[in-house]
């Protein structure tokens, strides 16, 4: 499986919203995503892709396709 595909199944157990049928620039606050949901996700993440994302990155993530490129950008690293 992608990391793409990864982020998108943990946002969707996660965040219980279906990502595979919405744009993954769609604004997480829009989407009433709020903090603790954000850490949640973020936690998920760094558990399944054995990364670490600072608090400052994780200020950036307004969005799963801002979660794929970071993740991508760490796996690279």
């Amino acid at each position: 499986m992608k990391p793409e595909e990864k982020i998108i199944a943990i946002a969707t157990e996660q965040l219980e919203l279906d990502f595979t049928e919405m744009p993954l620039d769609t604004d997480l606050s829009s989407l009433d995503v709020d903090s603790l949901d954000l850490v949640e996700l973020i936690m998920a993440i760094e558990q399944e892709f054995e990364i670490e994302i600072s608090d400052e990155e994780i200020e950036d993530i307004n969005s799963i396709e801002a979660a794929i490129d970071l993740v991508k950008g760490k796996i690279k690293e």
